[in-house]
């Protein structure tokens, strides 16, 4: 089963993604920072990262540049919400290899994860 790194900095919605995923997936960890998503990435080594862009601490493009330094080969979906088409072409740029759009439609947060599993 393919592991999965869920990161964004409110927790409804880990839970949310976390509840569309955990039937197929292993959720291996959550972080709520892309400080603690680069940490959680190193030591837990998940096969895909779904990644907020908007966080404290270190935000996701952030985040995005330091786990494709770590890992060039990692696969990163970006969470966005609506209006931030600058940050998903930043995000995709930097290493990102699909996005989804908050609110979060179940079967496109299907579609995003199979494809890169």
């Amino acid at each position: 089963m393919k592991t999965v790194l869920i990161v964004d900095d409110a927790a409804f919605m880990r839970l949310n993604l976390k509840n569309i995923l955990k039937d197929d997936y292993e959720i291996v960890g959550e972080a709520k920072n892309g400080q603690e998503a680069v940490e959680m990435y190193q030591e837990l080594n998940p096969d895909i990262v779904t990644m907020d862009i908007t966080m404290p601490v270190m935000d996701g493009l952030e985040a995005i540049r330091a786990i494709k330094d770590i890992d060039p080969d990692a696969n990163i979906i970006v969470c966005s919400a609506m209006g931030q088409q600058k940050m998903i072409i930043e995000a995709i740029e930097a290493g990102a290899k699909d996005f989804i759009v908050k609110p979060f439609k179940e079967e496109r947060v299907i579609e995003a994860v199979k494809k890169l599993s």
